[in-house]
């Protein structure tokens, strides 16, 4: 199981990183705090302090169309916010 999906990149995960030293992730919706934290030890090598865990639910999205109406849904995800140790960061942007 791929328990880390991917980095959030948003301006307010990036304003978390900068004042708190926090980090966002999309995580496997099935994964809990303690393989989390062992995942992202593992994949970046910091002392991770603490797990917070959101599964932010998905949105109803409408738009008209040639064919008419059409609605749906985006997918729900859950969001790890990941607080490690001062001084250690996370470098998304180096090729390993």
């Amino acid at each position: 199981m791929e328990i880390i999906k991917k980095p959030i990149l948003t301006e307010k995960a990036s304003q978390l990183t900068e004042k708190l030293n926090r980090y966002a992730f999309k995580v496997d919706p099935k994964a809990n705090k303690i393989q989390i934290k062992q995942a992202v030890e593992q994949m970046f090598g910091v002392t991770v302090l603490a797990v917070n865990t959101i599964v932010v639910a998905g949105k109803a999205k409408n738009r008209y169309t040639k064919a008419g109406f059409v609605s749906g849904r985006t997918p729900k995800y859950k969001k790890a916010i990941i607080t490690i140790k001062d001084g250690e960061t996370i470098d998304f942007y180096s090729t390993i």
